[in-house]
């Protein structure tokens, strides 16, 4: 069977690999700590024990921000690619970034004109609101 050379290197590279992971287990079990706690067993979150036992209900706009934040990361990283090819790229990659960089900033518009960026409570927002208006008929009197 003809095998080419470069193969080897990376056959060895895996057979290593696949050996030393459950090495570096066993030697962590064998030789690691043990401690049982009252409070090892308490879940928390940067240090702090919950106050509560059930788990924390978390407004879905969080979730709808982070993924915001992951569709406009994502922009960054094809416009870091961009970036990268521009010369090779000319003015049809220029003109295809620009295209790119129109939907997303048209999408982050229609974004904040329906409220998706906001995080005010809906109380919160009419408070905010009569403070504005209130401080509007003082600046006309």
């Amino acid at each position: 069977m003809n095998t080419p050379a470069a193969f080897w290197p990376i056959a060895v590279y895996v057979v290593i690999a696949v050996a030393i992971w459950p090495a570096v287990l066993a030697a962590s079990a064998l030789l690691g700590q043990r401690s049982s706690g009252r409070a090892r067993n308490e879940p928390f979150e940067s240090g702090v024990v919950s106050a509560s036992p059930e788990r924390l209900r978390l407004s879905a706009k969080f979730y709808l921000v982070a993924v915001f934040f992951v569709i406009f990361d994502v922009e960054a990283l094809f416009l870091y690619a961009w970036a990268i090819s521009v010369k090779e790229s000319g003015w049809a990659g220029f003109a295809e970034a620009a295209i790119f960089v129109a939907i997303l900033a048209l999408s982050l518009v229609y974004l904040a004109r329906i409220g998706a960026l906001n995080w005010a409570p809906e109380g919160r927002k009419k408070i905010h609101e009569r403070d504005a208006a209130r401080a509007q008929t003082r600046e006309h009197a």
